[in-house]
């Protein structure tokens, strides 16, 4: 008895042995993959909320970090596109604290006199079917904030119409999309005051 389950037991623990292995070599033969097809797919972001010809450098290599609060708390980093040495514009890293269901991720790029160059949601935990919108792939919603100027931190015209504002807000759910109006309208008022800041800010390297 005692010596079949030493049997049982070393059948068991090689197997445990076996299948670290392989998930280990499994992780590692995928590691690289995986960290391609992230950066390919933060590269077509960035492609979403930014328009290519107005810049030419590596834009994901123009990393920063920065802890402000109208982009939310925390850390955001923030990469600035330019064109032949000169800033251009900047994508930002957002958040909107105040979304129905909790905090939405923001990605906003905007030039730096306050015109927002286009934003997409990058994570959110609001309700399907309602809250949802704010994502491209249910409606179109989020696509109209590209080309939007913004007049200053007072400019009625950023707000949804509910609150007299631009911006339309979705039946049975206006506070996403009044957060989501007001985390982009924060963003594109910070953009403005980069460039100012770009010689102290920390790169994402450091």
């Amino acid at each position: 008895m005692l010596d079949t389950m030493r049997k049982y037991g070393m059948t068991l623990t090689l197997f445990a042995a076996a299948s670290t292995g392989m998930t280990a070599a499994i992780h590692l033969l995928t590691k690289s993959t995986i960290a391609d097809q992230a950066v390919q797919q933060q590269k077509a972001l960035f492609g979403q909320v930014l328009p290519a010809d107005i810049y030419n450098n590596a834009l994901q290599e123009s990393c920063y970090v920065v802890e402000a609060p109208a982009l939310g708390k925390g850390k955001h980093k923030v990469y600035i596109a330019r064109k032949d040495d000169t800033p251009a514009a900047a994508v930002i890293e957002a958040t909107a604290p105040d979304g129905y269901s909790g905090v939405i991720q923001l990605l906003v790029g905007a030039d730096f006199n306050g015109t927002i160059l286009g934003t997409r949601v990058t994570e959110h935990h609001e309700t399907p079917g309602l809250g949802d919108k704010i994502e491209l792939r249910v409606s179109d919603w989020i696509t109209h904030f590209a080309g939007k100027k913004i007049a200053g931190a007072s400019d009625p015209h950023w707000a949804v119409k509910k609150d007299g504002g631009d911006f339309d807000q979705f039946t049975g759910a206006t506070i996403t999309p009044r957060a989501v109006v007001n985390a982009v309208k924060r963003a594109g008022l910070y953009a403005s005051t980069l460039p100012t800041q770009l010689s102290s800010l920390p790169s994402c390297g450091e």
